[in-house]
């Protein structure tokens, strides 16, 4: 097929196509001329004039120019003309944001954007077009304000933010989480892994358990509680919370966003709770023991003492009466020694008052020391404790305590061998051991009876099983605790663990 138009045809057929294109536009498209003599005119201007600028084209007929720059506020008059006049005078793009009044819509942003040139008789063409972008405006300043409440939350919140992008594995922390880890620097900490370093070692399996978690989606968002080191070299206690928030088409998690907060104090006083809490367990379990050996010990004696008084009742003979009253003497010193160790402990547990003091620690491990071997010399007693250290304890407390460990150490010696009691002080731990060659004791057996009142675990006439209880309550009466290992046949080693504030 074969087309033949005439030049004329032509050029009126593609005036319709622009015409027609130009009325499809939503933009306002203009040839805006101005010439030598100052005066201007519109060659091509589009329908959307009538629409932006709600005129009509008795309007423009009447003065096109003035029917525009009347439309135009009065505060962006002054500031359209010097744009207007800088691109004129200088053949430079116009480029310039402005508002309008109209009568229908109201004030409206515009935004004109045109290219100029010099023409051979010295007129200037303005090429270009006219944008409302009130709808992008409102937008924006949208944007801005919620910018603006994003960031003052931020400033505001106690919480850090986190955004991590697992696609180029680039995290941005806020302000706060770096001020949680006390750090200046935003730029060394740009990678999860860098945090991750941060996190305590005995803390690390469960944080990276929580994450992994969520991405896999078994829970609907991550939260951990874990320490972090700071820049000081303390650790914090950080609520870390966190969600995916986009994935790809198989569901791995591509972007995920969080916070960080600063439990350090709600975690100080919870674990001040918990110590509060075990040691009332503690103290009540105390209690109930208490009054269980207290009912049954006084209870037994009584009985006896009533058993033996009905004897005597019904003794017909004075031989048999003084048999029976010296049974009544034994039940009555057995009371006796009773009641003065339950005085004792209760005397422990109530005072808490009780004074403390510097005490050299190797001093009074040699004053019990030449107290024992005064009376058997095929003791020994190694004493390796510094004559530096000191320790804050209740002098008749601690002589108590060396003296029961010593004697009980030759009270349950080995019989193949003599007893040796050896003493080592752990500066690190604060710590003082007491190791001997004894014989031992099943503690997978007898470990949780160990320090119970009247417990004994060896066959040993002597033996009442109430030192180790007394002992036990001396130290903690003190603040310090205690701990035992042991092997059978070989000998035990206990530890006191001694408060150094």
């Amino acid at each position: 097929m074969v087309f033949n138009l005439s030049k004329k045809a032509t050029q009126l057929e593609s005036d319709t196509i622009y015409k027609k294109l130009l009325a499809e536009i939503p933009d306002l498209i203009f040839q805006f001329i101005v010439t030598p003599s100052d005066d201007y005119f519109f060659p091509i201007i589009s329908d959307s004039i009538f629409e932006i600028f709600e005129l009509t084209p008795e309007d423009l007929n009447r003065d096109s120019m003035n029917a525009v720059y009347d439309r135009i506020l009065d505060k962006d008059r002054d500031l359209f003309l010097e744009s207007y006049t800088l691109a004129r005078a200088n053949l430079e793009r116009w480029e310039l944001e402005f508002r309008i009044f109209v009568p229908i819509k109201g004030e409206r942003w515009l935004k004109v954007s045109s290219k100029s040139e010099l023409q051979s008789d010295g007129a200037i063409t303005f090429y270009g077009r006219i944008s409302d972008i009130t709808d992008k405006k409102e937008q924006d300043l949208r944007l801005k304000i919620s910018e603006a409440r994003f960031q003052f939350a931020l400033e505001a919140s106690t919480a850090g933010v986190w955004d991590w992008d697992l696609k180029s594995n680039d995290v941005f922390y806020s302000s706060q989480s770096m001020k949680i880890l006390e750090v200046d620097a935003m730029d060394v900490f740009d990678t999860p892994e860098r945090w991750d370093e941060m996190v305590h070692s005995d803390d690390l399996e469960n944080y990276y358990s929580d994450i992994q978690n969520h991405f896999q989606n078994k829970i609907p968002y991550y939260e951990n509680q874990h320490r972090v080191l700071t820049s000081k070299g303390e650790y914090k206690w950080i609520l870390d919370r966190g969600k995916v928030i986009e994935r790809d088409e198989l569901g791995n998690p591509l972007r995920v966003i969080g916070t960080h907060t600063d439990i350090s104090a709600q975690k100080q006083k919870e674990l001040e709770l918990q110590k509060t809490m075990e040691l009332y367990a503690e103290q009540n379990s105390r209690l109930l023991n208490f009054s269980y050996i207290v009912s049954h010990n006084l209870n037994t004696h009584a009985g006896n003492i009533k058993s033996i008084l009905d004897y005597i009742d019904k003794e017909e003979t004075f031989d048999g009466k003084e048999e029976m009253l010296a049974h009544l003497r034994t039940v009555s010193n057995d009371l006796n020694r009773t009641i003065r160790n339950l005085t004792k402990i209760v005397a422990i547990q109530n005072n808490e008052t009780i004074f403390k003091e510097p005490l050299q620690l190797q001093y009074y491990i040699d004053k019990i020391a030449a107290i024992i071997n005064i009376n058997d010399e095929k003791i020994k007693i190694i004493n390796t404790v510094s004559d530096l250290v000191f320790v804050n304890f209740n002098p008749a407390y601690l002589e108590s305590i060396l003296l029961n460990f010593i004697t009980n150490a030759i009270k349950y010696a080995h019989p193949d061998r003599f007893p040796s009691i050896e003493f080592r002080f752990e500066t690190s731990k604060f710590v003082l051991a007491i190791s001997d060659n004894g014989l031992g004791i099943d503690l997978d057996k007898y470990g949780d009876q160990l320090f119970g009142m009247y417990k004994t675990f060896h066959k040993n006439e002597d033996a009442q099983g109430i030192g180790l209880y007394i002992t036990k309550n001396q130290i903690e009466a003190m603040n310090a605790s205690i701990d035992v290992t042991s092997e059978i046949a070989a000998g035990t080693t206990f530890e006191i663990f001694f408060d150094n504030k």
